[in-house]
């Protein structure tokens, strides 16, 4: 842990700031408009949004995570915390048990501020938040009563992208990494696999641009970790579903050069993929390839590249 490190969420937790923060991102349950698609259902009656999910918080785990990026991994590991739900619906989710399958426990605010005091003293080097939109109100109610026992570790809100600015905007100053998913270029193809999402490239696009704004690049310290930044995610998809061409160039063209982008070949399809012929595969060796060879005349210098090397 680098000892200069202090995560700014300490300041607004002693001027109340952060409860009160909480308290307006829970009143927005009311007509939930927490995420894009503004639903507007009242999930503090107990109704379910868009999402599947009402105002009672639902987990399916938490633990120490080796698999994400090696700059949140270290040697502890990331302090992850799966919410069960997800407002993005995608038909390809490698996660969809949880995203859309419900699999979760019922928690309170106090049960997640136990995980993430739990996940500190088990040497996790951050709390990685994963599809946390819906559940925004509750995370920074949680973060508030961690902090009051002593959590000082960064938070990594790990999103699908498509946010809201307003609720952003509520974030700032409480989130010190942004891992967020730029996952299409086109609309139509977000619509079609993101259960009609088609604003997710212009939204997500602001979103990224609002987040940079709140933390900026993203470096590792000294001791190899990251603190604080912006992290983009863009997984490569085949037959040119995710538009990787058009999404890298609008990085290299909207943001530093030096914006940590992660070009992921992991894709595999899952869930519904087998549904539609065009996602139905793992991509190639040259799709992959073609989308480094982008990154690189796009004239992006802090990639991480992952499997097919060249």
């Amino acid at each position: 842990m680098d000892p200069d490190f202090e995560p700014t969420y300490l300041r607004l937790h002693r001027s109340g700031e952060l409860k009160k923060r909480g308290g307006e991102l829970w009143n927005m349950m009311q007509s939930c408009e927490l995420c894009p698609r503004k639903c507007g259902i009242n999930r503090l009656d107990g109704n379910e949004g868009f999402c599947e999910a009402s105002s009672q918080l639902e987990i399916s785990s938490h633990h120490p995570h080796f698999g994400e990026e090696k700059p949140l991994v270290g040697k502890g590991g990331s302090g992850t915390i799966f919410f069960t739900n997800c407002g993005l619906r995608c038909v390809f989710c490698i996660n969809w048990e949880i995203s859309q399958g419900g699999i979760g426990r019922p928690r309170s605010i106090e049960d997640m501020a136990e995980m993430m005091l739990n996940l500190q003293k088990m040497g996790c080097h951050n709390i990685n938040l994963v599809t946390p939109t819906h559940y925004s109100p509750h995370i920074v109610l949680a973060v508030d009563m961690a902090v009051g026992k002593g959590l000082r570790l960064p938070l990594v809100y790990n999103t699908c992208g498509w946010e809201r600015l307003e609720i952003l905007k509520k974030l700032d100053g409480i989130i010190d990494i942004y891992l967020p998913d730029l996952k299409y270029s086109d609309g139509k193809m977000a619509a079609k696999y993101s259960s009609e999402a088609e604003t997710y490239p212009e939204v997500t696009k602001a979103a990224l641009l609002e987040m940079h704004r709140q933390v900026g690049v993203a470096k590792p310290a000294s001791d190899g970790l990251m603190y604080r930044g912006l992290m983009i995610r863009h997984l490569v998809m085949p037959n040119g579903v995710s538009g990787a061409r058009k999404v890298i160039e609008w990085i290299a063209e909207n943001l530093p050069k030096d914006t940590y982008l992660n070009i992921m070949s992991q894709y595999r399809p899952m869930y519904k993929a087998f549904e539609y012929p065009e996602i139905s595969r793992r991509i190639t060796r040259q799709e992959y390839h073609e989308a480094l060879r982008w990154a690189k005349e796009a004239g992006l210098t802090n990639l991480d590249i992952q499997g097919y090397p060249l």
